[in-house]
C-alpha cells in the first residue's frame, strides 16, 4: 500500500471539506504549518508538521512527525534527541547533482524523506529510489496532482513509498487513494475441467498488444460471461512458423470480457491503446499493464467448454489454430486445438453480474 499524504499548508476555503474527506478517506497523513491545524484530527491520521521557510514552533505538539529544513531548523537526528516524542524527517529540493546527492543519502539513512523534484523527469527519482533499494525509511515525493502521483507510484517498478499532494478541489483526496490503492490485488484461480471443445464458425477475435512483456506463466483472463474466466496465455513461448512476441495475448472472440483496472471488466472489442489489462500468472498474482494496440481480424473460431468444482459452466471462443494457447495448472501451457474433455486449464470466477463492466448485485442470466 503506497502512502498518501494530504498538504493543507496553503489551502484556502474548502480546507474544512478537505479535510473531513481525506479522513474519510483514510489518508495517512495530513501536513500542515501550523500546529493548531493538527489539533482537530482523530488519531487515525498521521499529524505531519512542516513549517517550510519558517522557524521551527516551540511546542511541536499535536505533531507526530516533523519534517525539517536542515539548513535552517537543524539535522533531524540531534533534533529527535530533543524532542524524544516526535519523529523527523528530513525535506529535500532536488535541483542539481549535489541536492541529488543530498536526496540520496538521505533515502539510505533518514527514517522519513520528503523529496521535491523540481525538473519534470523522472531519472533523479529512479537515481534515489536505486540508492536507497534495501534501506527501512520511507522516501515520499511532492506531486503536482493525481496523474503525477499514478506516475511515481510506478517509477522503477517499486515506486516512491508514498506522495505528497496539495489539493486544489475536494475530491482530489478520493482520487489520490484510489490511485495509491489500484495496485492489482491477487485473485484466486481455479482449476476448470474442459468438457468439450467446437468449432463455432467464422468471426472476429482479437490480440491484444501490451506495453509490457509477459512472463511465462502469465496472461489475461478471458471468457464469454462475466461469472468465468479462463487464463490465456501470451505468445511468449517459441512458435514454429512466427517468432514469439511477449507482449502479446491473442486473447479470444471480441465479445469476450476481460478484467482490467479496479476489479472493472471490458469487452475486448473496447480496449484502445493507453487503456489498461489485467495480467494474471499461474500463481493469480496480478499486474496492471497498458494496452499498445488491439488487433481484430477474422478468423475461423473454436468454442471451449468448461465446468468448475462448484458446478459454475465456463465458455471461452477463441481462434481455430494450434498455436492460441491457455495455462493449465502450474502454468503447463496447453494448445487449445489440442484440448480433451478431463483436460483441467486455469480460470477465474467472478462472483457479481456486470453492468458496463462494473460489478453489481442483481439478477442477470448469461447463456
Amino acid at each position: 500500500m503506497k502512502l498518501c499524504w494530504l498538504d493543507i499548508r496553503n489551502v484556502n476555503g474548502a480546507k474544512a471539506a478537505i479535510v473531513e474527506e481525506a479522513v474519510h478517506q483514510r489518508v495517512d497523513a495530513i501536513v500542515a504549518a501550523d500546529p493548531a491545524d493538527l489539533e482537530p484530527l482523530p488519531p487515525t491520521v498521521k499529524k505531519v508538521l512542516f513549517p517550510q521557510n519558517q522557524p521551527l514552533p516551540e511546542k511541536l505538539h499535536p505533531a507526530d512527525l516533523v519534517i525539517v529544513e536542515p539548513a535552517r531548523h537543524g539535522d533531524p537526528a540531534a533534533l529527535a534527541a530533543q524532542y524524544p516524542d516526535v519523529e523527523f524527517g528530513r525535506y529535500v529540493e532536488i535541483t542539481d547533482a549535489d541536492s541529488l546527492e543530498d536526496a540520496c543519502r538521505a533515502a539510505r539513512y533518514d527514517r522519513w524523506s520528503l523529496l521535491y523534484f523540481r525538473d519534470p523527469t523522472k531519472i533523479p527519482l529512479e537515481i534515489v529510489l536505486a540508492a536507497a533499494a534495501g534501506a527501512e525509511g520511507s522516501i515520499v515525493t511532492q506531486v503536482a496532482d493525481v496523474e503525477e502521483a499514478e506516475i511515481v507510484f510506478g517509477v522503477l517498478e517499486h515506486g516512491s513509498d508514498g506522495v505528497m499532494l496539495a489539493p486544489r478541489v475536494p475530491g482530489e483526496a478520493t482520487a489520490l487513494k484510489s490511485a495509491a490503492v489500484s495496485r492489482a490485488a491477487d485473485l484466486s484461480l481455479v482449476e476448470l475441467e474442459v468438457t468439450g471443445i467446437r468449432r463455432v464458425g467464422m468471426g472476429e477475435r482479437a490480440c491484444v498488444d501490451t506495453c509490457t512483456n509477459f512472463r511465462l506463466d502469465e496472461g489475461i483472463l478471458v471468457g464469454s460471461h462475466s461469472t468465468g474466466m479462463i487464463l490465456c496465455c501470451s505468445e511468449t513461448h517459441p512458435l514454429p512458423y512466427m517468432p514469439t512476441r511477449p507482449f502479446r495475448v491473442n486473447a479470444g472472440a471480441l465479445h469476450s470480457y476481460t478484467l482490467s483496472a479496479n476489479g472493472r471488466t471490458n469487452y475486448l472489442s473496447e480496449l484502445t491503446s493507453g487503456g489498461r489489462v489485467l495480467a494474471v500468472d499461474s500463481q493469480g498474482k496480478s499486474r496492471i499493464v497498458t494496452v499498445g494496440r488491439v488487433k481484430i481480424e477474422t478468423r475461423p473460431l473454436l468454442a471451449i467448454d468448461a465446468v468448475a468444482p462448484s458446478g459454475v459452466t465456463v465458455n471461452l471462443i477463441v481462434q481455430d489454430d494450434w498455436h492460441v494457447r491457455v495455462l493449465g495448472p502450474g502454468g503447463t501451457v496447453l494448445n487449445v486445438t489440442e484440448l480433451t474433455a478431463g483436460t483441467k486449464v486455469l480460470g477465474y470466477l467472478p462472483v457479481e453480474k456486470r453492468h458496463v463492466g462494473y460489478p453489481i448485485d442483481e439478477f442477470c442470466i448469461e447463456k
